[in-house]
């Protein structure tokens, strides 16, 4: 009898999860392949294929299990490692190397990145004039697409694009699981402000100079994507900065600490999109009357968005990613994603499914053409 119900309870949950999923399964389908695969290019086909199978599964497995992290980091890590397989392939096709030159700068060839938005604002403002030397329309990664796709996350997601969008996270959170256990265990959560300081600071040194600074000396995914010419002295100290960051912030740090450190201590782009967090419509809440205050939460957190205080006050603060990790680890169901306005410990499922739907709409989108890219690579080789 208990293994009727058992089995009958489960069919339930798997018939549930299909009618979710199904939506997305229709509506990625459209955006991945254009409504029709052309299997005349195998390896292309096959791609687009698994890809859109990939993805879909994942999405199933949120709703079929009930976690979201533990999906969400899969795609989130295979975005990350895709994109830089991509755009790396691209300039050794075009330049035959992962350097670009003074004439790539001039002839504003350069791939456009989200983390430079912070810094365009004032010379824009008052200089009319676009300090990135990218493609402003047309092109890899062209500055009005890019724009656009994070003024739509950033309305939606907040500081979610941090968990479901940006094409760098799946670095550092990629890193920070490695191990089981961390070694480093006590950080002081102020370092968390840290990035509205290299904020101010890129921003204040980009009007002065009419440069991208922060893409000039300090961003580590140099390391990973592409970086200056190594002609001179400069040249060669940026790269040693470009590296030295990767390692310690995006590795090391990450490895030993089982936090995103790079994201939580240096990223300009997390301090915005922080700020971002105060317009959108979702927000992860806490259930006060169902919480024991084991601070599990606290203790998961990648981004140091939950202190003891804040789970007092029954919501994460405004450093919150919405990854998931905070909702997956707890056992009492007190922790969930919400929706503004509305009590928490209310709407619970609803609140999830819509915040799933929207977000994990966006990095699937967002994400399928560098996956495509690799995993179409991957066949070519064998086939």
């Amino acid at each position: 009898m208990n293994n009727n119900l058992v089995s009958t309870s489960m069919e339930k949950s798997f018939g549930k999860s299909l009618l979710y999923t199904l939506p997305m399964f229709l509506i990625t389908f459209i955006f991945i392949s254009g409504g029709k695969v052309d299997f005349s290019n195998l390896p292309a086909a096959l791609a687009i294929v698994v890809t859109f199978l990939f993805m879909n599964i994942l999405y199933f497995m949120m709703h079929y299990t009930g976690k979201t992290d533990k999906f969400r980091v899969i795609l989130f890590i295979i975005f990350a490692l895709s994109l830089s397989f991509t755009l790396i392939k691209n300039m050794m096709e075009m330049r035959h190397s992962m350097s670009f030159s003074q004439a790539d700068l001039l002839e504003c060839k350069i791939p456009f990145c989200h983390l430079v938005i912070p810094m365009m604002i004032i010379p824009a403002a008052f200089t009319k004039s676009i300090i990135f030397p990218g493609s402003v329309i047309g092109g890899f990664a062209d500055i009005s697409s890019m724009i656009i796709l994070w003024l739509v996350a950033t309305l939606v997601l907040g500081r979610g694009f941090c968990a479901w969008g940006c094409f760098y996270g799946g670095w550092d959170d990629g890193f920070s699981r490695f191990r089981k256990k961390s070694v480093i265990k006590k950080i002081s959560e102020s370092w968390r402000w840290m990035p509205f300081a290299v904020l101010f600071m890129v921003a204040l040194t980009a009007a002065m100079t009419l440069g991208p600074t922060y893409c000039d000396w300090i961003c580590p995914f140099k390391a990973v994507t592409e970086f200056e010419q190594i002609s001179s002295v400069e040249s060669v100290a940026k790269a040693v900065v470009f590296i030295s960051l990767f390692l310690s912030l995006v590795v090391v740090l990450p490895v030993l600490t089982k936090k995103r450190t790079q994201c939580s201590f240096l990223c300009p782009m997390g301090a915005v999109n922080s700020l971002s967090n105060k317009i959108t419509p979702f927000v992860v809440k806490i259930d006060k009357k169902a919480c024991s205050e084991c601070f599990k939460c606290v203790q998961v957190c990648p981004l140091f968005a939950l202190t003891k205080e804040d789970v007092k006050n029954g919501k994460a603060s405004v450093f919150c990613s919405k990854c998931g990790k905070c909702v997956d680890v707890c056992s009492k169901n007190a922790i969930h994603f919400g929706i503004k306005g509305v009590p928490a410990g209310t709407m619970k499922n609803f609140s999830r499914n819509l915040f799933l739907f929207v977000s994990f709409l966006f990095i699937s989108v967002f994400s399928a053409g560098s996956i495509i890219n690799a995993v179409q690579s991957i066949f070519k080789l064998l086939f």
